[in-house]
């Protein structure tokens, strides 16, 4: 195993650790660390959905186990999402697309991270109208889809900041709003050219002991804002890199 390879399996077991500890498969983790390691592009959607599949999975039991979950609340995004991340998946942009939108999420993915990492309980008010919910369900599956993030990154501050659900079952319906579209927008990424690397399975195993850890963790104590601070600071730079060198 080269330096490349263990530095970034290093870097996806670090990443799976901190995003699951909130629910979060850490799509946008993996994409900055290939993004810092130089990555080709066109590896990067499907693998980051591959291992969002896992950590997402690991997220779901533990957040659902500890009570942390709402089915009257998840249903209508999942339902209206699925197919439009299949179809976001399906959609390979080119390059000099595909670098600056990542490159735009990884700098939002740190600003969010920054922003809530000293955030509070909050009151839960009620559930948005079904409609609502099946239209921003489809377009958070349709962006996630395309880029290879898992869409819990956008429904989270979505349901933290209209106070649709208190921030653990925030984390639980993220989770498995995240697993049900990185199973659909892979699906569409292997209808395409899509490449899986060689050193996926190594990968997928790091991914998958950070994500146990950090779910244990995280679906009975909520992260610690300095880690979350330093994540944001690592999606900053990532997120910096994909947008200069597109």
């Amino acid at each position: 195993m080269t330096t490349f390879d263990v530095l970034l399996t290093l870097l996806i077991f670090i990443a799976a650790l901190l995003y699951s500890s909130v629910g979060h498969g850490g799509a946008s983790g993996y994409l900055a660390a290939m993004a810092l390691m130089g990555v080709a592009p066109e590896v990067m959607k499907a693998t980051a959905l591959t291992l969002n599949i896992f950590v997402a999975s690991i997220a779901v039991m533990k957040f659902y186990r500890a009570g942390a979950f709402s089915w009257t609340l998840f249903w209508p995004f999942a339902l209206a999402s699925v197919p439009f991340a299949w179809l976001g998946g399906w959609i390979n942009l080119p390059d000099h697309l595909y670098k600056p939108l990542v490159g735009i999420i990884l700098i939002y993915a740190a600003w969010y991270s920054f922003r809530t990492a000293h955030r509070q309980e909050s009151h839960f008010i009620a559930h948005p109208p079904i409609s609502l919910r099946l239209f921003c369900g489809a377009a958070l599956g349709f962006l996630s889809g395309l880029t290879g993030v898992g869409g819990g990154i956008f429904l989270s501050p979505l349901l933290l900041l209209l106070r649709w659900a208190d921030i653990k079952v925030i984390s639980g319906v993220s989770a498995a709003f995240i697993l049900v579209n990185s199973i659909a927008g892979l699906l569409g990424v292997m209808q395409t050219s899509a490449q899986l690397p060689p050193s996926l399975t190594g990968w997928v195993i790091a991914a998958v002991i950070g994500g146990w850890i950090g779910a244990e963790y995280g679906s009975r104590r909520l992260g610690n804002s300095m880690i979350k601070k330093i994540l944001a600071l690592v999606l900053a730079i990532a997120g910096a890199k994909m947008i200069l060198t597109a």
